[in-house]
């Protein structure tokens, strides 16, 4: 009986340290992948400014696509964070995160389209 309750007990540690490493490594990579959204957004928008001062048509489109890009990272940082949620009201949270994030995606995606039609003929819209 020893044996068994022993045997239960290095499993559940076991277990238990795993957990913990994953979540620990998880927690990591969101960080990761957050900061590398916030440095996009960063670039893109310095990149952007520069481009507007010399009146470039292509300003919108390229920050547009720097924005899409940057909310990609952010969007993988969440759902990367659903590997350790522990309750609903946590899983909640980041499912709604993610749907916000998700339209955002959409939207920015269908500027990028209507914005590309724009450049294509030629036009601006200032």
């Amino acid at each position: 009986m020893y044996i068994l309750l022993n045997t239960s007990a290095q499993s559940f540690a076991i277990n238990t340290v795993m957990h913990e490493g994953l979540e620990v490594l998880v927690n990591f990579f969101v960080i990761v992948l957050e900061f590398m959204g916030l440095a996009v957004i960063a670039y893109t928008a310095v990149k952007a400014f520069f481009s507007w001062m010399k009146k470039d048509p292509r300003t919108r489109l390229s920050l547009a696509e720097g924005l899409a890009m940057a909310l990609e990272f952010k969007l993988g940082g969440e759902i990367l964070r659903t590997v350790v949620v522990r309750d609903m009201s946590e899983i909640m949270q980041v499912g709604a995160i993610i749907v916000l994030r998700a339209a955002l995606t959409f939207l920015i995606h269908w500027e990028i389209k209507n914005e590309e039609r724009v450049v294509e003929k030629g036009g601006s819209r200032e």
